[in-house]
């Protein structure tokens, strides 16, 4: 799986500023948010590390191995990122940490009145007539790959958090409200397409994403799904943006390209053949989208494998 969305590099801590070899931490503090950086240089196994608050962690370099939730162990790489609630205990392994190669990665710890009140503004202002939906932040999907505008948000976050600007509690707020909204439009999309391969279309978001996975191969008219949702086009667009955090047309691009990257492995596949059966009528097109979603061609994504 190709990883793109890389945080963008933060300096290492001076050596002789070093506190441990394991976890050296340096924290930002802020009003409704704590970051912190941490480092480790030398191997270490089952290393425990709990927060108060809940926690956005991402990785920056190396390799951690992460133990979660009683959960199979997984590896934790640059360019993604974790949530884990309050109080609950990481069991850490560094296998690969050394000098030379140390890992780095953050810890976004935020204030749990904050979060409510976020989720409380999403309940109040993003709910779209008839068909309420309760925002809540879950773990069921707690370890993920970045995608562009989290990134983006850290990285923000990560700038103003470590500066000495004196309003920088009013744009990590801003920031901070940003990144939640896109994690839980994130995990809402992630439960309806659970919801829509189990053939549960109880609700639209299930009905919609179903219709769009029945027909990723063929041409999907933006009018076809808004009929599929009893909504306007106008108001479509307007729902599933709020629901999902992307326009229709870039979720059926990104599952085009999900699709496209499993026929590419196989080795007798050839990138105009590929682009059809995705549902593209121009390859010229396919090649812009493929290397906009997974920073490279086709081509050379095929030759990597």
């Amino acid at each position: 799986m190709q990883i793109k969305n890389y945080l963008q590099t933060i300096d290492l801590t001076v050596p002789q500023q070093l506190q441990t070899l394991v976890e050296n931490r340096r924290v930002f503090n802020l009003r409704n948010c704590e970051l912190n950086i941490f480092e480790s240089y030398q191997q270490a196994y089952h290393v425990p590390l709990t927060f108060d608050d809940l926690v956005i962690t991402s990785m920056i370099r190396g390799k951690k191995v992460m133990h979660l939730f009683n959960k199979p162990s997984f590896d934790y790489l640059p360019g993604e990122t974790v949530i884990v609630p309050p109080q609950e205990t990481m069991i850490i392994d560094f296998p690969e940490a050394t000098t030379d190669n140390p890992t780095q990665c953050i810890a976004l710890a935020i204030d749990d009145c904050y979060i409510r009140e976020t989720v409380n503004y999403l309940n109040h202002y993003y709910n779209t007539g008839e068909e309420q939906q309760n925002w809540q932040l879950t773990f069921r999907q707690y370890h993920f790959e970045n995608n562009h505008e989290i990134t983006e948000l850290i990285n923000k976050l990560i700038r103003i958090c470590s500066s000495n600007e004196r309003s920088k509690n009013i744009y990590a707020d801003l920031q901070l409200k940003e990144l939640l909204i896109r994690l839980l439009q994130s995990q809402q999309l992630g439960e309806a397409e659970e919801g829509s391969a189990s053939n549960m279309n109880g609700n639209r978001q299930n009905f919609v994403l179903n219709y769009i996975q029945e027909h990723l191969t063929e041409k999907i008219a933006v009018d076809a799904l808004s009929r599929k949702a009893y909504l306007s086009r106008n108001l479509f667009f307007k729902w599933f943006r709020e629901q999902f955090g992307i326009t229709p047309l870039e979720y059926v691009n990104k599952e085009r390209i999900k699709l496209a990257k499993q026929l590419l492995a196989k080795p007798q596949s050839n990138i105009y053949d590929v682009s059809k059966l995705c549902g593209f009528t121009d390859v010229n097109y396919f090649v812009r989208v493929f290397r906009k979603l997974e920073g490279t061609t086709p081509k050379v994504y095929q030759s990597s494998r």
